[in-house]
């Protein structure tokens, strides 16, 4: 079952959670934490975001970021996503979803 749209409210802070398929693995190495901070930190660049705290964990990482618009978000989670899984796919010689 799909996941429900998230209720955003513009300029108030959402909890976001981006969790690896069958809670696998997303940040094996050292390195995997530091490349994901960095596309946090280039896609807000790009975006109307603000992020407030972040917890990254082995399997999923949490986001408090407050959105200008539900646009904002969706555009931001979209855009880090894509960097980070292009980037540990050919880290970790795979292809797909993780």
């Amino acid at each position: 079952m799909a996941r429900l749209p998230r209720i955003v409210v513009p300029n108030k802070p959402v909890h976001v959670i981006h969790l690896g398929n069958n809670r696998q693995d997303i940040f094996e190495f050292e390195e995997d934490m530091i490349r994901i901070t960095e596309d946090i930190a280039h896609t807000l660049s790009k975006s109307d975001c603000h992020l407030h705290a972040y917890v990254i964990m082995s399997n999923h990482m949490h986001l408090l970021i407050t959105p200008e618009d539900k646009v904002q978000l969706s555009k931001f989670m979209q855009t880090m996503a894509n960097r980070y899984v292009r980037f540990f796919n050919a880290i970790h010689n795979r292809t797909g979803t993780i």
